[in-house]
């Protein structure tokens, strides 16, 4: 039989069961107080019009950038103040990824959802830490790791007593510099009774491929982002920016702002052929 899948509630934006596609969207990292406003701003405009809820991410550090000369955002004290001001002036869910367990107490009395990062998938105190947050967490399923290997870091999160999981698809690594997307991932992540999201700009990058830098091929955002949403996903997960060839992080696989507002029309309508009672 078919599980169902649950229902988080965000101070009422619903995302799994049978509800509508949520979008999860923002730069990669916060460069600035005033492009993260902005952002947030255009975001919130485009979707209120479009109908689509949304939850604003932005990272306050990038601490897994390839090079050490990379740009890696504010740190955590001034970048929560950025997000804690997106949340109030545009009444937005924020989502925010950790990297230690000293960041997660400061960072849960800002964030709705706490995000484990990709290559953290397996780091069982981190895990855990999120989880006693009773925060959403996001988990975003590691490169590495096969979809029904994502029971483990569902495992952990539950031991807290801790239910309010999202799950993340965002590639698999096949070979060198290149990550691949099978899209039975998202029904088999699904089966394990939580709201499964697909992170498209992530899913095109070539990471460590631009010397020293990821690469990416943004010109596929828009065609995986659809096929996603064909197979039936709780959430979209786009990196954005309006002008991603000065962004500081992930500018090679992040979609530019402009492009937002068509390619979620046409999500809406396979949303909703796909969901259709």
């Amino acid at each position: 039989m078919p599980v169902t899948v649950k229902t988080l509630n965000i101070n009422g934006l619903r995302i799994g069961g049978n509800n509508r596609v949520v979008l999860i969207a923002g730069p990669c990292v916060i460069e600035s107080e005033t492009l993260t406003m902005r952002i947030a701003g255009q975001l919130k405009s485009i979707t209120s019009e479009l109908g689509i809820e949304l939850i604003f991410k932005a990272s306050y550090d990038k601490a897994n950038r390839t090079s050490i000369n990379s740009f890696r955002g504010p740190g955590l004290k001034k970048g929560l103040e950025i997000l804690a001001k997106v949340k109030t002036t545009y009444n937005l869910p924020i989502l925010s990824d950790v990297h230690s367990t000293e960041q997660i107490e400061p960072a849960a009395q800002v964030l709705d959802i706490i995000q484990i990062p990709a290559f953290l998938s397996r780091q069982t105190d981190l895990l855990v830490c999120a989880g006693e947050t009773g925060r959403i967490v996001n988990i975003k399923k590691g490169q590495f790791m096969a979809p029904w290997d994502i029971r483990h870091a569902i495992q952990k999160i539950e031991s807290t007593g801790n239910h309010k999981i999202i799950l993340t698809e965002r590639g698999y690594t096949f070979g060198y510099n290149m990550l691949v997307n099978d899209f039975r991932v998202i029904p088999i992540m699904r089966d394990f009774g939580y709201p499964v999201v697909f992170d498209a700009t992530h899913s095109v990058q070539l990471p460590s491929a631009a010397g020293g830098v990821s690469g990416g091929q943004k010109e596929y955002i828009e065609v995986l982002a659809k096929a996603a949403a064909a197979v039936g996903i709780d959430g979209l997960f786009l990196e954005v920016h309006p002008h991603p060839q000065k962004a500081l992080s992930d500018g090679a696989n992040s979609l530019r702002l402009d492009r937002l507002r068509k390619l979620l029309k046409t999500i809406k309508v396979i949303d909703e052929i796909v969901k259709k009672d």
